[in-house]
C-alpha cells in the first residue's frame, strides 16, 4: 500500500539571525507533523512568512507579499487543493488582528515567542475554519520547546538561542515591543542542546540573543556560560551575537584573552560616533566608553576583528555629528560593519520627532560611511594574505572541486580541496582576496599564524 504524499511547507524568512534560527525550529517542528519543506510557495500546503519589523515599511512589504500569496491560494483552490497562510515574527507581533482585517486570506498570525504552539494553532484553525491570532510572550515556554527539540541533520556550524528580548529601549528600535523583555535561558538546557549538536558533528556554535551579553541564566554570565560550553568535546569554536556596549562585562572581555575556543570576532554595535546622537538614541553609553571597550578587548586579544552597526541620518543629526561618526570609524578600524540609513519604526519615540533628516542627505552620508568601511574591510582582508589560518570547512563551494569555510575572523575562505575535509578545521594559507571572501590552499605542514596584528587605522581625513 503506497503512502500518501507528505504535506509541504514553505517558510520565507526576513531579517535577523534569530528569525533564521526560529524558522529552522519551525521546520523541525512541522517535520514531526509530516510536513516536508517546499522550495516554492505555489507548491506548498502551508506558507509561513517569518517577518522582521526593523526596517521602514516592513509591514507594507508583508502585505504586498500576502497579495501574491492570495492569488496562489485561489489558484490552488480552483484545483481542489488548499493553502494555509501564516504570518509569524515581529510584524505579526506588532500588527496582530490588523493583519487578518487587512488580509483576510491569512489563516494564522503568531509572534516570535509562540512558534512552539504551531501544531496547536494549526489544529485550531483547521477545526474552526477561522483565522487564529496568538501574540503572547511565553518566552519560558519557547525555551522549553527548544530543550525538547531534535537537532537537524548533520551540519558543521549552528546557531543556539541563549537569550531573547531587550530592556534597553533605544529610541529607534521596536525589539522591546515585538520580542519583549530580556529573558535568559537556563544553562542546563543550553548545554544539553549544545552537546546534542556536537554529537551530530557541529564544530562551531553561535550564541544568539537580541542582547546576548546581557545573559544571566542560573547565576551565570555570558562568560560563565561560554566557559561551560568550552568543556563540550568536539565543540571547538564559540561565537556570540548581538552585543550591547553597556553589557560588555569584565569577565567577558577577559575570556577573549584566555579561552581559545572563543573566536577573535566581536560584533559590538555603536550606532553613532556623536555623544549627542547617542543620547538621543537612548543608547546609554558614550563614544569614550565604547572606544575604551575596544582598547581593552584588543589588549587581551590583539588580533580581534571588530564589527559594528551604524545608523546615519538619525533625527537631528548634523554634519558635525556625522563627522564624529567617521572619526570613530577611523579610530576603531573595523573588519566589517552593517550600515543603515535611519528609517522611522512606527511606535518608537524617534519616529515622532520633527527634526527628521532629509532622505537625500541621509543617503549621501550612508554612501560616504560605506566607502570608508569598505576600505577598512579590504585592508583587514589584505592583511591575511600570506598568513596560514585555521579554517573550519563547512560546505562545497560554487565551483566544482571547491570547498568553503570560515576563518577565525568569520571571513569566508574557499579553496580547491576534497569534500572529505568538510567538518574539519584545517590550515589554509591565504593567497588572494575577493570582494567578500578569501581564497587559499590547503597547507597541512604550514605553521599557523595564531596572532595577526590588526592593521593600523588609515588616518583618512576626506573621502
Amino acid at each position: 500500500m503506497s503512502r500518501p504524499p507528505a504535506k509541504t511547507v514553505h517558510i520565507k524568512t526576513y531579517g535577523c539571525q534569530m528569525n533564521a534560527y526560529d524558522s529552522t525550529r519551525m521546520a523541525e517542528l512541522l517535520a514531526g507533523l509530516g510536513y516536508a519543506e517546499s522550495p516554492a510557495a505555489e507548491d506548498a500546503d502551508l506558507v509561513i512568512l517569518n517577518t522582521c519589523h526593523i526596517r521602514e515599511k516592513a509591514a507594507e512589504k508583508v502585505y504586498s507579499e500576502l497579495g501574491t500569496l492570495r492569488r496562489l491560494k485561489q489558484g490552488r483552490q480552483r484545483q481542489g487543493a488548499n493553502m494555509v497562510i501564516a504570518v509569524a515574527g515581529c510584524v505579526a507581533q506588532a500588527e496582530g488582528e490588523e493583519l487578518v482585517r487587512r488580509a483576510p486570506t491569512v489563516d494564522l498570525v503568531f509572534g516570535p515567542q509562540t512558534w512552539q504552539r504551531l501544531p496547536e494553532l494549526l489544529a485550531r484553525q483547521q477545526a474552526h475554519g477561522a483565522a487564529v491570532v496568538e501574540t503572547a510572550f511565553p518566552a519560558a515556554e519557547k525555551f522549553q520547546a527548544l530543550s525538547q527539540r531534535k537537532p537537524s541533520p548533520r551540519t558543521v556550524s549552528a546557531f543556539l538561542t541563549v537569550q531573547e528580548g531587550c530592556d534597553k529601549f533605544c529610541s529607534f528600535c521596536v525589539v522591546p515591543y515585538t520580542r519583549g523583555a530580556e529573558v535568559s535561558r537556563a544553562p542546563a538546557d543550553i548545554l544539553a542542546e549544545a552537546e546534542a549538536l556536537a554529537r551530530r558533528g557541529v564544530r562551531e556554535v553561535t550564541l544568539l540573543g537580541q542582547n546576548v551579553n546581557a545573559y544571566h541564566g542560573g547565576g551565570l554570565s555570558l562568560a560563565g556560560l561560554i566557559d561551560r560550553l568550552s568543556g563540550i568535546e568536539g565543540l571547538d569554536r564559540i561565537r556570540y551575537t548581538t552585543s550591547h556596549p553597556r553589557d560588555m562585562a569584565d569577565d567577558l572581555v577577559a575570556a577573549h584573552g584566555t579561552n581559545d575556543r572563543l573566536m577573535p570576532y566581536l560584533h559590538l554595535p555603536v550606532q553613532s560616533g556623536s555623544d549627542r546622537i547617542l543620547k538621543a538614541m537612548n543608547r546609554g553609553h558614550t563614544v569614550d566608553h565604547y572606544l575604551r571597550l575596544i582598547e581593552r578587548v584588543r589588549q587581551v586579544r590583539p588580533d580581534m576583528a571588530i564589527s559594528g552597526d551604524f545608523i546615519v541620518g538619525f533625527p537631528g543629526e548634523t554634519e558635525a555629528d556625522f563627522a564624529a561618526t567617521l572619526a570613530l570609524v577611523r579610530a576603531v578600524s573595523y573588519a566589517s560593519a552593517f550600515t543603515f540609513k535611519y528609517s522611522a519604526r512606527p511606535g518608537t519615540p524617534a519616529a515622532t520627532r520633527e527634526d527628521q533628516v532629509a532622505d537625500d542627505v541621509a543617503l549621501a552620508r550612508l554612501h560616504q560611511l560605506q566607502a570608508l568601511i569598505t576600505r577598512q574591510m579590504q585592508a583587514f582582508n589584505r592583511a591575511q594574505i600570506g598568513k596560514t589560518l585555521m579554517v573550519l570547512m563547512e560546505k562545497p563551494g560554487r565551483k566544482p572541486g571547491q570547498i568553503l569555510g570560515r576563518s577565525p575572523y568569520l571571513q569566508g575562505v574557499h579553496m580547491e580541496a576534497p569534500e572529505s575535509l568538510i567538518g574539519q578545521i584545517v590550515p589554509v594559507t591565504i593567497k588572494a582576496i575577493g570582494t567578500n571572501s578569501l581564497s587559499g590552499h590547503y597547507a597541512p605542514r604550514a605553521r599557523t599564524d595564531s596572532v595577526l596584528a590588526f592593521p593600523a587605522p588609515h588616518g583618512e581625513t576626506t573621502l
